[in-house]
């Protein structure tokens, strides 16, 4: 993404009246001149239960021309997508959440999701996981989901930027302590400081995946443990229901995992093309559901909770995303 445009000092520029004291930004980003030696060894965020603000960095804003709508329920989310980071050119300035940004610190930006939150991030490239602290609104640039501090950029060996995948962490997991780090740090000498942004995403990157930033609806009630599958033991047969011959959106009662959501009803369909593919055990129970825009790719419906989350485990395990267990009623 172009950092003259970067997230958290366009929601400065939109919200300034809202945050005073805050500078706009013109110009490109850059990396640190002497970033620290040791900055891929700095620890992950701590999570702990905070309470979601009402309004300020949470209220409905607009930027670019663009409308967003930040979620403030704490619900499961997690989403594929570009990744680009940010640095000097906003050290010690306001985040949208009123902190001071510290590029050598575990923090994000994100235009949708609770300020604040913590999140983990995935580099698939290399395997390599990240817990941040999201307390600023960006990336703007379409085709990005999330902009990274310099630090935790270098600590997923991100350079430019890259694809990852991204899992908001609810209060009930941070009480079970499912945000501890889980990636041991790299050698001072392993991870090379990342370069300046480009300027445009990948576009085969983008467009593989354009996943919805908000929550299920309410008439999804998230089950229990929703994205927690590691916890039920994995059985060598998975229970699977028969397909149905119709999965209207209503009356379509049961257990279901989630995939993914998404806003293009093609790249719904693409992905589940995708999955099939490469998963024919749960192509008889694939369906894409319309509902008020939002395209939902999920397998079901299952009777028990315990089915649906066998089934997300497995699925988790061979295609490394985090389905969500919905109940529908």
């Amino acid at each position: 993404m172009n950092h003259s445009t970067r997230g958290a000092w366009a929601w400065v520029a939109a919200m300034l009246l809202l945050v005073p004291g805050c500078a706009t930004h013109s110009g490109r980003d850059a990396a640190p001149a002497s970033p620290p030696a040791n900055l891929a060894q700095t620890p992950d965020a701590v999570p702990r239960v905070e309470p979601i603000r009402q309004g300020g960095p949470n209220k409905p804003y607009q930027v670019m021309g663009r409308s967003y709508q930040p979620f403030t329920e704490d619900v499961p989310f997690s989403e594929r997508g570009i990744a680009s980071w940010y640095g000097s050119a906003f050290h010690g300035k306001r985040t949208a959440n009123g902190e001071v940004y510290d590029m050598y610190a575990m923090t994000a930006a994100h235009p949708t999701i609770p300020l604040p939150s913590y999140a983990r991030v995935r580099n698939p490239a290399n395997g390599r996981e990240v817990v941040v602290r999201i307390n600023d609104r960006g990336p703007f640039h379409p085709g990005r989901i999330i902009d990274l501090s310099y630090a935790a950029a270098t600590k997923l060996d991100i350079r430019g930027v890259s694809t990852v995948e991204l899992r908001r962490l609810t209060a009930e997991e941070i009480r079970r302590g499912a945000g501890a780090s889980s990636s041991p740090p790299d050698s001072p000498a392993r991870a090379a400081p990342p370069p300046p942004p480009s300027p445009a995403a990948p576009a085969e990157a983008a467009a593989a995946f354009a996943p919805v930033t908000q929550p299920p609806p309410a008439s999804l009630a998230v089950s229990p443990g929703a994205g927690e599958a590691a916890d039920v033991a994995e059985a060598p047969d998975v229970p699977r229901p028969q397909p149905p011959e119709e999965a209207p959106v209503r009356g379509r009662t049961g257990f279901w995992v989630q995939l993914g959501a998404f806003s293009q009803g093609e790249s719904a369909q693409g992905f589940q093309q995708r999955v099939a593919a490469d998963q024919a055990w749960v192509a008889p129970v694939l369906a894409v559901f319309n509902e008020q825009g939002l395209y939902r790719l999920q397998a079901g419906p299952y009777g028990s909770r315990l089915q649906a989350q066998q089934v997300a485990q497995r699925l988790q395990a061979a295609l490394r995303l985090t389905p969500v267990v919905l109940e529908v009623r």
